[in-house]
């Protein structure tokens, strides 16, 4: 009989994709269930992007463009990026694709062999280690506890870095945590990167936009240049930009790198929706009031979420800085009796009791590397968050 491949079991289906089926799941079978799982924002994308994807449309724009973007959607992401981000990508040293993960995907195969090891600092997007794993390199976690603001030390990455080192992985605005790294942060991690030269950075920024009281979100490249040599910039327009369906994401670097990535490219994916890319050049160009408007009400929800979990027993949670995530540490509750007499012993047990026990859906921090918390979205609507909220409170309250 023939057989599934090996490789299928260095990975998993994602664990908040899995969750958000069960959530949608739950609520076909009559549930009352709140889900506070997905990270997909719950605005719908703005007038003026929905409006030239229809001009596309209607202008017969839906053919196979370059493998790696339109010329027109190249040169606005060249001129985002240097306004955004204090980068200077010529249009050549850019690619857009259908959506991030490709482009994250193809990156790593074109930056590690079979058995070449990636650093990856945890609490982690659900997707980065096994992105690694599907390429044939050895994800290798990095712990960043609370005491550190969720951010990698640059003495805990210098230690990370062996002889088989080749990548590390860098996600500010952070998921699950919502942490941003500051400038004299990532200096700090440039000083260290600087001793070893083959080891590639790739970031994922694609929370660049959704960023609370005043923060910024420096991209790394942006501040060396002997760091921006071997840096790939990665982002989307899912996120800030509310284009989650539209699919697509892009990414500046090296134009060797660069080239190397669209050469994967045109073998895993082809060329990106010529719709979307359209569509994509309005957003670029446009109004982005929207941009501060939506950051602006994710951050009262922040404080809505973060203010009922600050008083509810048996839960902490550090203050994110960007993202739309609370990444509460629930150790406080390890070791309680639920309703049905169930101890809770992990993280994913508290998780499972929120579900049965008070109709509201988070996810475990053990899928984001790091145990025992859960990660809790508020990209939602406000009311049905403070329901949840009420609901959680209420669920910790009838531990024993």
């Amino acid at each position: 009989m023939a057989q599934l491949a090996a490789r299928l079991k260095n990975f998993r289906t994602s664990p908040t994709a899995a969750m958000s089926a069960l959530v949608r799941r739950l609520k076909s079978e009559g549930r009352d269930i709140i889900g506070l799982v997905g990270g997909e924002p719950d605005f719908a994308t703005a007038e003026n992007i929905k409006e030239a994807g229809i001009a596309a449309i209607r202008g017969n724009r839906t053919r196979y463009t370059n493998v790696d973007g339109l010329p027109a959607l190249k040169q606005a992401l060249s001129e985002k990026f240097r306004r955004d981000n204090g980068l200077d990508y010529a249009p050549a040293q850019i690619v857009a694709s259908s959506g991030t993960k490709p482009i994250l995907h193809a990156a790593l195969l074109a930056m590690t062999d079979p058995g070449d090891e990636v650093i990856v600092p945890a609490p982690y997007w659900v997707s980065h280690p096994d992105i690694a794993r599907i390429v044939g390199a050895v994800p290798v976690a990095v712990p960043c506890p609370p005491a550190t603001g969720f951010r990698l030390q640059p003495a805990d990455l210098e230690a990370a870095i062996t002889a088989r080192t080749r990548v590390l992985i860098l996600n500010s605005p952070n998921n699950p945590t919502g942490a941003i790294y500051s400038e004299d942060e990532l200096r700090g991690l440039i000083a260290v990167l600087k001793k070893y030269p083959d080891v590639w950075i790739l970031t994922d920024e694609i929370y660049e936009h959704i960023r609370f009281d005043g923060q910024v979100a420096p991209s790394i490249a942006a501040l060396d240049p002997e760091i921006a040599a071997r840096t790939v910039t990665a982002n989307g327009f899912s996120k800030g930009y509310v284009m989650m369906g539209w699919r697509l994401g892009f990414a500046g670097g090296p134009a060797p790198m660069m080239r190397a990535i669209s050469d994967m490219l045109s073998q895993l994916i082809g060329s990106p929706s010529e719709i979307a890319q359209y569509a994509a050049i309005e957003a670029l160009t446009g109004d982005q009031s929207y941009l501060e408007h939506n950051a602006a009400i994710y951050q009262q929800r922040r404080d809505i979420a973060l203010g009922v979990l600050q008083q509810t027993p048996g839960l902490t949670c550090h203050q994110p800085e960007g993202a739309f995530y609370l990444f509460a540490d629930c150790s406080g509750v390890i070791g309680r009796r639920m309703p049905d007499g169930k101890i809770i012993e992990t993280d994913e047990d508290f998780v499972h009791g929120a579900i049965e026990h008070a109709g509201v859906a988070v996810t475990p921090g053990a899928a984001f590397g790091m145990s025992p918390f859960f990660r809790l979205s508020y990209a939602c609507d406000t009311e049905d968050l403070r329901r949840a909220m009420e609901r959680l409170r209420r669920y910790c309250n009838e531990l024993v």
